[in-house]
């Protein structure tokens, strides 16, 4: 073994060698495909920075974008530096393992699982939602949202076991179509010199613009925008050079999110003029569709074929984000049974070197998450979208601050890697960034999930359960 490396060779709970993933199947590209599908861009877009804007800091909501961006980017430099010595498609859980100790990092993984499924069941609501109107809109029919979701786990389960190449290909031809349109628009109005206002860049990003309103709300809404880039280690066993790729790949989708939203943002902003983009935010969100503040000036922009198209691309881009969460949770649950906490059947695959048995537990997950809303008759973008993207995004956040001191350890322990910037410095940054960001979510929870206090308290309290829950059941099965 190489004196800079950690030995990260998949292994059985008994220490055998295990089955693995397909080699060389990815590239950066492919890899920051699925990292943006993940990221969902016009339903980032179209849902979060409305309510940014309304609920937060008005015209200063873009520079929330690029504050999130910088403490993402922190937490990335100490991510990195350890995916160059670990390369594992448990990603949290190896790599807060190695730091923290194995249970801690049995936990995080059940963490990581809960994250991932709740938040994909969350895009399955506000999907079926989507495409169910889209439907009424063209045919007339009523078809309930819920059979659109468990249709679509079906389409998913198949492209999830097809291989990933396939899945990375499909996720391709859906960002480019959102990431192009949105981005059109963004440059289009930068070089016709912004709205009625103009450009007006102090009006959005000088020191008095960012710090109005309720910022803190502005910036948690812009990271859970983000939420998904850490896939990039997910795809290491799968990826072409790993040591290379995995950092080329986390580095620039973090530069690509973050310049994205906050551009597009402030273009949104200004198309309607920093004084009055608040209020202009607020009416769409009291009409009871927020997606009307981001659709109307690109549809003023290039003319109304728009208000056609961009539903219909809301529809694909939450598809991409389903799938591509699909592949990581479905990745979690091999990488787990490989190291003996799940059955070993989960680390089955099939000829094209995909997880399927894995994949059909977590469509099966994403079944009992989904249909209980169903039966019991919610609304499921008010209740089945709202409280499990804000739950998914409170245990990412946990994730990430526990990698971020799981770093810094590892490396005092083990000087496989001696530059303070990469493994002492930046990630102890990203966590406290990344703290603040918690206490945020915490503060504003009930805001996040635009429920009621009870139900903020009890999906708060999901995440330290799910936490212990997954710690204890290591104990349990390591025998200590």
């Amino acid at each position: 073994m190489d004196s800079q490396t950690v030995d990260a060779s998949p292994q059985t709970g008994e220490g055998r060698p295990a089955a693995t993933l397909k080699r060389n199947a990815l590239g950066v590209l492919g890899i920051l495909f699925f990292v943006l599908s993940a990221q969902a861009p016009l339903t980032g877009i179209a849902g979060a920075v409305p309510i940014a804007v309304a609920v937060g800091n008005g015209a200063g909501a873009p520079a929330a974008y690029a504050i999130a961006g910088a403490v993402i980017l922190l937490f990335s430099v100490g991510f990195v530096a350890m995916g160059r010595h670990v390369v594992n498609a448990g990603a949290f859980y190896t790599y807060i393992g190695k730091g923290l100790g194995r249970t801690t990092g049995s936990g995080s993984a059940a963490v990581a699982l809960f994250a991932y499924c709740t938040v994909q069941a969350a895009m399955y609501g506000l999907y079926g939602f989507t495409v169910s109107g889209l439907v009424e809109h063209y045919s007339g029919a009523h078809i309930a949202w819920w059979v659109w979701a468990l249709a679509t786990m079906a389409v998913v389960q198949v492209l999830g076991a097809a291989g990933i190449e396939l899945g990375a290909k499909v996720l391709a031809v859906f960002v480019l179509a959102e990431f192009s349109i949105l981005l059109v628009f963004a440059l289009v109005t930068f070089f016709k010199g912004g709205g009625p206002e103009g450009l007006d860049f102090g009006g959005t990003f000088s020191p008095g613009a960012v710090l109005q309103g309720a910022p803190g709300v502005a910036l948690m809404f812009a990271v859970a925008s983000m939420f998904g880039f850490e896939a990039t280690a997910i795809y290491g066993e799968e990826a072409r050079e790993p040591h290379k790729t995995v950092p080329r790949a986390t580095y620039l989708s973090v530069t690509v999110v973050t310049g994205f939203f906050a551009f597009v943002s402030w273009m949104l902003v200004s198309s309607y003029g920093p004084s009055k983009v608040t209020a202009a935010a607020g009416k769409a969100l009291a009409g009871g569709d927020s997606t009307v503040f981001v659709f109307a000036p690109i549809a003023a922009q290039f003319g109304g074929w728009v208000n056609d198209v961009l539903p219909i691309l809301l529809a694909t881009s939450l598809f991409a984000g389903i799938l591509a969460f699909h592949n990581s949770a479905n990745r979690y649950l091999f990488s787990l049974s490989r190291e003996g906490l799940l059955p070993e059947r989960l680390r089955t695959l099939n000829h094209r070197h995909s997880p399927w048995v894995a994949g059909v537990v977590q469509t099966a997950i994403a079944v009992l998450l989904v249909v209980p809303f169903a039966l019991a008759g919610k609304d499921p973008v008010l209740t089945l979208f709202s409280w499990f993207s804000g739950v998914g995004v409170l245990a990412c956040m946990l994730l990430y601050f526990l990698t971020s001191v799981s770093v810094i350890v590892f490396f005092r322990r083990r000087r496989l890697d001696t530059r303070p910037w990469n493994t002492l410095i930046a990630p102890a940054l990203g966590a406290l960034g990344i703290a603040a960001v918690i206490w945020l979510v915490l503060t504003n929870f009930t805001t996040l999930i635009g429920g009621d206090a009870t139900t903020a308290t009890w999906l708060v309290l999901a995440v330290p359960a799910v936490l212990l829950l997954g710690a204890g059941t290591a104990r349990i099965v390591h025998g200590r």
